[in-house]
């Protein structure tokens, strides 16, 4: 810095250092950084179970049917764990206990062509 140059305005600044021992320095200087923080935001109340269904109506259409999350499927999925699915309603179990005998139905005829199959086959055989 000795090559720096000097200028001089012709007036003279009188420059004041202020010294503080620690605990004054504390009690004189507020050290903390409140105003950097930012604001806590305010909690958003939920919804009520009326309002809820009432957003529900409002978006209805807007929910894709199908998805693994935010959907009409998703909804239902969760839904049906959450009232048990193992309840099966009494259309469902009609239709089950339909198709069941459906089935027993077809093997009985599958049984009645094997054993007209082989009446005919005896049948034919005998007279040959």
């Amino acid at each position: 810095m000795a090559n720096s140059p000097t200028y001089s305005s012709g007036s003279q600044l009188n420059l004041v250092k202020r010294l503080y021992n620690k605990q004054a320095y504390l009690n004189t200087i507020d050290t903390s950084f409140s105003e950097l923080v930012p604001p806590t935001p305010e909690p958003t109340p939920l919804p009520t179970v009326g309002e809820f269904f009432q957003l529900y109506e409002d978006l209805f259409y807007g929910i894709p049917k199908e998805g693994e999350t935010n959907s009409h499927e998703y909804l239902i999925r969760q839904s049906t764990d959450y009232i048990d699915t193992g309840l099966i309603s009494e259309d469902v179990q009609a239709l089950l206990d339909e198709i069941t005998s459906l089935r027993q139905e077809n093997l009985e005829l599958q049984q009645n062509i094997v054993d007209l199959t082989t009446s005919i086959n005896d049948t034919t055989r005998t007279t040959r």
